[in-house]
């Protein structure tokens, strides 16, 4: 084969981002069309999404082992919101405690040590045997796949090249619909083989092996050059580089990076404060606001679809007279559910294609606007009798997961890692999905209550109204960051 050159450096020193977009030339001078991806950048990018798979997984997974833990346990209602929030609670510790260490320990240490945490704490829930460990070990899972929101996002930006950022970051979220679904279908098949009490059990273990694989796995990937370069270790920074850019043929041939024009571990000493600063607060409002009205609704209809399927079909908690019941109204209404979640996955697909040609903000308006319809489709159901009910909900409750992937859900993650410069973006982005899973555990831990005391067509009423306050947000607070530079939207966002 033969070689391939790159073209000539402007001066003998370049950035990381320069290395990684450069774009290759055969020796007559023919330029590829884009810049090809390594095995390293492809390694980081699958660990990542595989994150992104596990947090579905397990999160919507509870749709389908809460009526089991709750019938085990003989939990009150009060305590069963405590079970279905508690991984998310986890989630929102996690974003902003463990994702923001990764800005002092290093991307790749939290990266690995996010999943050693994880893997703990799944060992210690399938064996748990009181309420009070399987809360702990739900917070801990929880938090572990928290530290994955800034930290997987980070860890794909700083390391592959900034045309291909947008839709590979939103390609590796799109597994946390692949994880959704997985783990509603699991759910369900488990039931099928196992109708038992224990089988949530079960459910939660066939994540466990995978799991091991992609903690060993994340041990050989290489380090983040820019955190290394922001730390001041210059030598390691080109060595992580050298390695993240091996191809063959090999280019570039040798690494020389340039050094900060600021002082060393800069971007580390920014106060928290920042980001609420007049450079800041826009991006900080804009990043957060939108994404916590989404979850309100996102894990409030997904975690519970399985729940509202059986109500509202007619198979509700009031119907269940034995445990078979129960199990029978469990393997119905997960398959349902299985049917429903698929349209995330072709809601986040359309997004990839999407984003990057309309834009993010339209995409996400347009997407509150669309959940708030099938919502609105939902609950005409609720009147209606025998094939038209069926048709409604499922309909209604499809063309929502389809809006929410294909606008807020994917948007308000993508965003959130772009719209702040980049000495706070960590700090932000971590920030943005805590306050987003600030709605998320208050719509799992008061869902169970309002079900009982206000009932479906309530309920589904306010999360029409939040859908549509999302939109009004978002056009409100806009930074669109399609196509622009990330280093100007920071000097541009204030």
């Amino acid at each position: 084969m033969d070689d391939i050159r790159t073209q000539p450096a402007q001066g003998n020193a370049r950035t990381v981002q320069e290395y990684i977009d450069e774009l290759p030339v055969w020796p007559d001078g023919t330029k590829l069309k884009s810049t090809p991806m390594t095995g390293m950048q492809w390694r980081i990018w699958s660990l990542a999404a595989a994150g992104k798979f596990f947090e579905g997984f397990v999160v919507f997974m509870g749709g389908v082992t809460v009526p089991l833990i709750t019938l085990q346990f003989h939990i009150a209602p009060a305590e069963k919101g405590l079970v279905t929030s508690a991984s998310l609670a986890g989630i929102l510790v996690g974003t902003m405690l463990l994702g923001g260490m990764s800005d002092y320990f290093g991307r790749k240490r939290m990266f690995i040590a996010e999943m050693i945490i994880f893997c703990a704490f799944l060992t210690l829930l399938i064996v748990c045997g009181n309420f009070i460990s399987l809360i702990i070990c739900l917070f801990g899972v929880g938090m572990a796949l928290g530290c994955d929101y800034p930290t997987a996002h980070m860890i794909i930006s700083e390391s592959i090249p900034s045309v291909s950022r947008g839709r590979l970051v939103l390609g590796a979220f799109a597994f946390q619909a692949v994880g959704a679904m997985c783990g509603i279908g699991i759910g369900a098949m488990v039931l099928v083989i196992d109708p038992s009490l224990n089988a949530w059990r079960w459910m939660y273990a066939t994540a466990l092996v995978p799991a091991v694989a992609i903690t060993l796995a994340r041990f050989y990937i290489t380090e983040s050059a820019n955190w290394l370069i922001v730390r001041g270790a210059h030598e390691e920074a080109e060595t992580a580089l050298a390695r993240l850019l091996h191809r063959t043929p090999r280019y570039p041939h040798s690494v020389a990076l340039a050094r900060p024009l600021t002082d060393e571990g800069h971007a580390s000493k920014q106060s928290f404060l920042a980001l609420f600063d007049h450079r800041n607060l826009r991006a900080t409002i804009f990043s957060s606001a939108p994404w916590f009205i989404q979850d309100l609704g996102t894990y409030g209809i997904g975690v519970f679809t399985p729940t509202i399927l059986a109500t509202a079909l007619g198979g509700g908690p009031d119907k269940v007279r034995s445990l078979t019941d129960m199990i029978s109204n469990s393997i119905l209404s997960a398959e349902g559910s299985a049917l429903i979640t698929a349209l995330l996955i072709v809601g986040i697909l359309f997004a990839i294609a999407l984003a990057d040609r309309f834009g993010r903000i339209r995409l996400q308006i347009f997407g509150f606007l669309g959940c708030a319809v099938g919502l609105a489709i939902a609950s005409l159901s609720i009147d209606a009798a025998g094939s038209a009910k069926i048709a409604l909900i499922f309909a209604g409750f499809m063309l929502f997961n389809f809006m929410t992937n294909l606008g807020p859900n994917a948007q308000t993650y993508l965003l959130a890692g772009e719209v702040f410069p980049t000495e706070v973006r960590g700090m932000g982005a971590g920030f943005a999905a805590m306050i987003a899973k600030v709605g998320a555990v208050a719509t799992t831990f008061g869902f169970p209550l309002l079900l009982a005391g206000i009932g479906i067509r309530a309920l589904l009423y306010g999360l029409i109204i939040t859908s549509v306050l999302g939109a009004i947000v978002t056009w409100l607070f806009r930074i669109e960051t399609t196509g622009i530079n990330l280093d100007r939207i920071g000097r541009d966002a204030g």
